[in-house]
């Protein structure tokens, strides 16, 4: 019951130090995902297509610590101060180029191993999918 509660209610983290930890405990890979949630078109679509599927869901589950980096504009979704500060320090190491959306998918030790830049209907869910599920 407790599994099928996590699988309807996916998880996406805000700390990467915490999801790199867990992926080693857990042998899994993290996922992160740089979005603009209120503001950026291409990252709302990239989670209601992908992020938000049964599919995504399940490859998640088995594979996959979560961690999202968001840059909200308008005023009543702002983050507080510490969490705003926090994902500026990611966007300088994995996103300098502040990229909307920009996904990351890394190994245990922070090293990237894939990199989705941006959202289009080029990026299919099936391979987004296998990429992960084929990934090392």
């Amino acid at each position: 019951m407790l599994s099928l509660l996590f699988y309807l209610l996916l998880q996406w983290g805000t700390n990467l130090e915490s999801a790199l930890d867990q992926a080693k405990k857990e042998e899994k890979l993290v996922l992160l995902n740089f979005s603009g949630s209120d503001w950026c078109a291409p990252c709302i679509q990239l989670k209601k297509e992908i992020f938000e599927s049964d599919e995504f869901k399940g490859v998640a589950e088995a594979r996959l610590v979560l961690v999202r980096a968001d840059f909200p504009r308008m005023k009543k979704n702002q983050l507080p101060a510490e969490q705003k500060a926090y994902n500026e320090q990611l966007a300088e190491r994995y996103n300098p180029h502040g990229k909307f959306p920009l996904t990351l998918l890394l190994n245990p030790e922070g090293k990237v191993i894939q990199t989705w830049d941006g959202y289009t209907k080029s990026i299919s869910k099936e391979k987004f999918l296998e990429t992960i599920q084929k990934a090392k």
